[in-house]
């Protein structure tokens, strides 16, 4: 058995889907307000003072917190279906078919949410580590399920695999953070080109 993972935005995507996916779903009063409380976090993290997870977060809270969960669910569903075909890298593609073909287990291991990723995981029979949104009687907290998985992939990879039962692991990731789960693999690839 071999198992290949994937890392999402970036490596199998063009771009950020998670940031796409905040903009579709951010109310106008949101988006209004968006520079002043999101503006100097965006700059301290291009400038490498806060880390993606810190950004990440309070993105994710000033986004979703008292949303209503269907409405947040019915969004993902069609930014699944219009968004994410756009942007998909066909070399990625390819490479995940070709996987499949081997009979490897494919697993997609991503920052992004389940709402709009299981859908597209589902089409092309890809299992799926991922961050969830937690809710509290239909309203969204705006805080992830369970913390945000992205700074501990490989803790979430080895909870749901036992390493030692597959003879390769391949894995492909595009950042700081896909780091610790290309090292955990026989055959790495970082931005597309192979790590020896």
């Amino acid at each position: 058995m071999e198992l290949a993972l994937f890392d999402f935005d970036h490596t199998v995507t063009t771009c950020d889907t998670y940031g796409r996916f905040l903009r579709r779903v951010a109310t106008p009063e949101q988006l209004a307000r968006a520079w002043w409380k999101v503006g100097p976090w965006l700059l301290a993290y291009r400038l490498r003072i806060i880390s993606a997870a810190r950004i990440r977060a309070r993105v994710t809270r000033l986004t979703f917190s008292e949303r209503h969960a269907d409405d947040i669910a019915t969004l993902a569903a069609g930014f699944a279906r219009e968004v994410l075909p756009d942007v998909m890298r066909p070399e990625m593609l390819e490479q995940i078919r070709w996987h499949k073909e081997q009979q490897h287990t494919v697993v997609i291991v991503s920052g992004s949410l389940d709402l709009y990723l299981r859908p597209w995981c589902e089409q092309l029979g890809l299992q799926l580590i991922c961050n969830r949104l937690e809710s509290q009687d239909g309203r969204l907290t705006g805080r992830y399920a369970g913390g945000d998985c992205a700074p501990r992939k490989v803790e979430h990879i080895r909870r749901q695999f036992d390493l030692s039962r597959y003879l390769r692991i391949h894995a492909y990731g595009d950042s700081y953070e896909d780091r610790p789960m290309l090292a955990l693999a026989h055959e790495r690839w970082y931005r597309g080109r192979p790590l020896k």
